[in-house]
């Protein structure tokens, strides 16, 4: 695959995370990256294993969209600010849905090469996430 920008990768990724899209999947996903999310102990690896998280994600929040707000690139890493948006109409982490609307922010790092997602540390707002559903109190 040929060298892409970092803002082509970036912008090809968060039409992946917004569709589920298998095939974008895998063209802007290394099947050797290496994801460390806060729902799951240990990293998930490749294109099949982001697809475990957006399916979890998808299942609690059908609708769920992510913006890219911005992004700070530093050679091959960026560091993204997303906002993360939709309806709790599943479970999400054993509570059931709430029908409850949701909007919270969530840092990550991206790792790049060769035109494609190497790796990531994300950071998702869970507290907010958890207030908002209604499974803890709101402060």
């Amino acid at each position: 695959m040929p060298s892409q920008s970092t803002e082509s990768v970036m912008n090809r990724f968060v039409e992946f995370i917004n569709t589920g899209d298998e095939g974008l999947a895998r063209e802007v996903i290394s099947p050797d990256a290496v994801f460390h999310a806060p729902s799951h102990p240990e990293p998930l690896r490749g294109p099949d294993g982001y697809m475990e998280v957006i399916g979890m994600m998808r299942s609690a929040f059908p609708d769920v969209q992510w913006t890219l707000e911005e992004t700070v690139t530093e050679g091959d890493t960026v560091a993204a600010r997303f906002t993360m948006r939709g309806t709790h109409d599943g479970e999400f982490f054993g509570i059931p849905a709430s029908g409850n609307k949701i909007s919270v922010q969530a840092m990550n790092f991206y790792y790049l090469a060769a035109g494609r997602i190497v790796g990531e540390r994300g950071q998702p707002d869970l507290l907010g996430v958890m207030q908002q559903i209604g499974a803890l109190p709101a402060p």
